[in-house]
């Protein structure tokens, strides 16, 4: 059986920054033929999720055509989707050259102010303007280069994909009807500890070697010339951008300084790590097991909290899973499955005028309300309230008694 692995994140298609972005080993690549991994070059900026899936998708029609099982593995969601449902809308080749270098109509469009962005966005496709945070500039400027390369709203184009036989609220019609996933998830504290275990690891793999390696051939110039980005290719890496304190200011500030900086960026590191796990475990209860319908493959739960169980509760019956489908029958356990709140509007469009802050969906709003900055300005409207009141209370009270001595005055 082949492997196909999508990476645990998307810079694992890049070449370079090993360690950090976690690519499988030599020695695991030798035991099973592993594909889209470190072949693009570190300095393309735009390369998108369209080259991703055109690329693995010949790859898996490919491995079809040989009789073998493509395993796709992953956390990059966004690019997993891609290849599960017809979702992505293909735009014209389109480039400009700016200061020598080749840009995108997106790259350009993320420049600009996300407000005006987002108002550019609500009167060419006032649909889509509604779904999307004004914040979120990658997805807006997404859609209004999708506008203006296809001519066509981009809520338009996702909408004639789900009315496509076999389509649903996720996007066009299943790839490949016969799939199924494997959800590998773990007790959150276990998850913790096994994620700031895991930097430690790399820390003594070579990772500070590794970054400052790679930020003196790639990245050093760019930030000297104040451009650097962090935003697209290898440099949105996790981990990379974390250590930007650390890496500009080595050599140049006290051994005790450079000491704190690196201890900040180990400790950032772990806590985008752990935040990133919990996004992506989100994405597999929001995408799959709270939208069940034909069109979602069936996801099947698999508990690594204890490590040295890993045959009894993980490969086993991950095994007994992947041979039922191969076989054409029903596997010995039951998919997981979800409740959810059919009444959910999670594009709910609200403003708190109090925070000054859009919030998009009704389960967002609920934790906003909530929130200890919205509580606080929450409190203190309250006590600009009651000062208020009791300061018209005062000027009644006063008003009261000068019309009392007025109505004393005899009328003439």
């Amino acid at each position: 059986m082949l492997r196909w692995a999508t990476c645990s994140s998307l810079p694992q298609v890049y070449k370079g920054l090993d360690i950090i972005t976690n690519k499988v080993s030599p020695q695991e690549q030798r035991l099973c033929r592993h594909h889209m991994i470190s072949f693009v070059d570190p300095l393309v900026s735009n390369y998108t999720v369209v080259d991703f899936r055109d690329k693995a998708v010949a790859l898996i029609e490919d491995i079809f055509a040989r009789d073998k099982i493509p395993i796709v593995v992953g956390g990059t969601n966004y690019y997993i989707e891609s290849l599960l449902w017809k979702v992505l809308v293909n735009t014209k080749e389109k480039s400009s050259l700016v200061s020598g270098t080749v840009t995108d109509r997106k790259v350009e469009l993320e420049q600009l102010d996300a407000i005006d962005l987002h108002c550019r966005l609500r009167q060419v496709d006032p649909e889509m303007a509604a779904k999307l945070h004004p914040n979120d500039k990658r997805k807006v400027a997404r859609s209004l280069q999708v506008f203006e390369e296809t001519g066509i709203p981009h809520s338009e184009i996702l909408q004639q994909q789900q009315e496509e036989e076999g389509g649903g609220p996720l996007g066009g019609p299943l790839k490949y009807p016969h799939s199924c996933i494997l959800w590998l998830h773990a007790d959150q504290a276990a998850l913790d500890r096994r994620l700031e275990q895991r930097v430690d690891d790399m820390l003594a793999a070579g990772l500070l070697e590794e970054l400052r390696d790679f930020h003196q051939r790639y990245n050093q110039e760019k930030v000297t010339e104040n451009r650097q980005d962090y935003q697209h290719g290898i440099f949105q890496s996790i981990g990379f951008k974390e250590f930007h304190e650390y890496l500009v200011s080595e050599g140049n500030c006290s051994p005790e300084t450079s000491a704190l900086l690196l201890q900040k960026g180990i400790q950032a590191l772990k806590q985008v790590s752990k935040r990133y796990a919990r996004r992506q475990n989100k994405w597999v209860r929001n995408r799959f097991l709270k939208r069940p319908g034909p069109n979602v493959p069936p996801v099947y739960g698999l508990e690594v909290s204890d490590l040295l169980r890993w045959e009894e509760d993980v490969l086993k019956p991950a095994l007994e899973i992947v041979e039922s489908f191969i076989q054409g029958r029903k596997p010995p356990v039951e998919p997981v499955k979800m409740e959810r709140d059919v009444n959910e509007n999670k594009r709910s469009h609200r403003v708190c005028e109090l925070c000054n802050r859009v919030i998009i969906g009704d389960r967002e709003w609920a934790a906003h309300t909530r929130s200890k900055a919205h509580l606080h300005h929450l409190k203190k409207r309250k006590k600009l309230e009651a000062a208020g009141h009791a300061a018209e209370m005062v000027r009644d009270s006063r008003s009261t008694e000068t019309l009392g001595k007025d109505s004393s005055m005899p009328f003439s």
